[in-house]
């Protein structure tokens, strides 16, 4: 079996064992679930519902005439108590629609709509983009703009990488759902007119690797790709070029490379949303940590507070520990239990204290190296970061800090503990700002 990768990158602990071998279960319903208004890359939309109107599950409530925008959709039913800004998990504010549940059932109703065999590419892209589903890998573009390419594409490049420390919901949904994934992928590779599908998977899923490869053991058009086990393998530009050999330049959009890449959650609602008129309303989140009392890989609402799925997951001490919200590479520390977990969550890590690294205890660059090194899009973090530091913008652009792909890797890997990752969100709208000029 060939195994592909990129150059660059580094070896990091997985700390999969927790739930990798855990099967997809559904958590309860919250009592209450707050979903904001945007949770997708584009424009936010406007609240289609108002403070005590009645509301059923999988019923629109807000939408936006953009293109590049997404709607979203109650994931209860009940009644809405309020339409107002609340904190996101990116620690800012975007306005919400919250719902406190009613006493009845809170399960979507799966029945097939359509057949898949006989959907239209037209009517594809309607039933994705009336299901706001959107990216559920970290990016949130909304799915029925990335199925709409305005340029000959021949391959669709499947994600299923998942190269985060700890997340495992990707894999158990190859696993579980392989069948559901293949269908979803001739979909999408219809919509796209793409000849071909190329289903990259890292090979410490080797169950997910024969799932997926059992489903499509007799079409000529789709292959998996076994990949090394190396972070950030599921970056959009290494995927490309482990998958298919294609170099990709800095800033090069992956349909300029005759290639559209999808995450294999995204694609099975994509195929939801087609076949059953399924919303986003739910998805599989990886909820882990040394110390949680019943890690698993579970079926969460939209809008789900973090505090109620913290409590369904039998933790009860949070002291000293730090909530991330992702993975723990990209994903984002959260300071309150009142956020609501949004379409591109891809899981909840507790650290505990042991694994909590001192962000304002950091050294000044001791010039090793690492960071250079491991860098997978052969950038100069340690210059990036002292240039961010010191607000030297126009230094730092000419260091390429907009090709950062903020993947953590060096600051994972430096000796004096700098927040190389930090410094460079700090830094990047000036610098845009720069550019504008």
């Amino acid at each position: 079996m060939e195994v592909r990768t990129f150059e660059g990158g580094a070896h990091i602990p997985h700390y999969k064992n927790y739930t990798e071998d855990k099967p997809i279960e559904k958590m309860s319903a919250p009592a209450e679930v707050i979903i904001p208004l945007l949770q997708h890359s584009g424009a936010s939309c406007k609240p289609l519902v108002k403070e005590g109107d009645k509301v059923k599950i999988g019923q629109k409530i807000g939408d936006s005439d953009e293109f590049f925008s997404a709607p979203v959709h109650a994931s209860i039913s009940g009644t809405v108590k309020a339409v107002e800004p609340r904190t996101v998990p990116t620690g800012g504010k975007e306005d919400c629609v919250v719902i406190e549940a009613d006493d009845g059932p809170q399960e979507f109703e799966m029945k097939q709509v359509r057949d898949p065999d006989s959907v239209s590419v037209e009517e594809y892209r309607k039933c994705v983009r009336e299901g706001g589903v959107a990216g559920m890998g970290g990016a949130g573009l909304p799915t029925h703009v990335q199925t709409s390419p305005r340029q000959p594409v021949d391959t669709l490049l499947l994600n299923g990488a998942e190269c985060e420390p700890f997340l495992t919901c990707d894999h158990r949904l190859m696993v579980e759902k392989a069948e559901e994934l293949v269908k979803g992928a001739e979909l999408m590779m219809k919509s796209i007119g793409a000849s071909k599908v190329l289903m990259g998977i890292e090979v410490n899923k080797p169950d997910a690797i024969e799932a997926v490869s059992e489903k499509i053991k007799n079409r000529k058009d789709m292959e998996v790709i076994p990949l090394e086990v190396k972070y950030p393998q599921g970056f959009k530009s290494h995927l490309i070029k482990a998958a298919t050999g294609r170099d990709v330049p800095r800033g090069a959009r992956s349909a300029d490379l005759g290639c559209i890449v999808r995450n294999v959650g995204t694609t099975v609602a994509a195929y939801e949303a087609t076949v059953h008129d399924k919303p986003l309303i739910e998805r599989i989140v990886t909820v882990s940590g040394p110390k949680v009392p019943k890690p698993g890989n579970y079926i969460i609402k939209i809008g789900t507070p973090l505090e109620h799925i913290i409590e369904q997951c039998g933790i009860r001490d949070l002291e000293g520990t730090k909530v991330v919200m992702g993975g723990p590479m990209t994903g984002l520390a959260q300071s309150e239990l009142n956020v609501p977990l949004v379409k591109s969550t891809t899981g909840v890590v507790v650290l505990p204290p042991e694994m909590v690294r001192e962000e304002m205890t950091y050294m000044n660059c001791v010039r090793c190296g690492k960071c250079v090194e491991h860098c997978p899009m052969l950038l100069y973090p340690n210059e990036i970061s002292i240039c961010a530091e010191a607000g030297m913008h126009e230094e730092a652009l000419e260091w390429d800090i907009m090709d950062c792909i903020e993947c953590g890797i060096c600051a994972y890997i430096c000796p004096s503990a700098r927040p190389i990752v930090h410094l460079v969100q700090r830094a990047k709208p000036e610098v845009e700002k720069l550019q504008k000029r």
